[in-house]
């Protein structure tokens, strides 16, 4: 795959008392690489009009996912099938403690197009918030057909 691609992330939150639903989406510009048997994402996001970007890292391989992001907020998140891994999210108002267990991480690879699939159950502050689910999307900048 090339190195400039346009990277597609969607996610849903389930929120358990209310049955609510949050879903974020973004399609943007990023760059990508392939090392050591994983796959390699970087792309900027806007939190803020008056914010400096937020650098957003993303890892892939057939033993997990993982996702940095620096700046207005800093969180490493470690998704491991059947492991709860523990992380801080760091924001201007404040840092949470959340609690990441992946139920289900599934790759899929091709010469053109890459997806990272994750269901997960999200705690904060030792208190389960939510039921999720994250997708993303990866291919050539150039690619005629880009499908979302």
């Amino acid at each position: 795959m090339q190195k400039e691609v346009l990277i597609h992330v969607r996610g849903l939150q389930m929120m358990d008392s209310q049955g609510d639903q949050e879903p974020i989406e973004i399609v943007v510009a990023g760059q990508y690489y392939f090392r050591n048997g994983s796959h390699y994402l970087r792309y900027e996001e806007l939190l803020d009009e008056t914010a400096e970007p937020t650098i957003n890292y993303i890892k892939m391989s057939e033993k997990g996912l993982e996702v940095s992001k620096k700046g207005l907020v800093n969180v490493h998140m470690v998704f491991e099938q059947g492991k709860k891994n523990m992380t801080y999210y760091s924001t201007p108002y404040g840092t949470l403690q959340m609690g990441i267990a992946a139920t289900n991480l599934e790759l899929m690879e091709s010469e053109e197009n890459l997806q990272m699939k994750a269901d997960y159950a999200l705690d904060m502050n030792e208190e389960h918030v939510a039921d999720c689910y994250l997708a993303i999307q990866v291919q050539p900048r150039d690619c005629k057909d880009f499908v979302l």
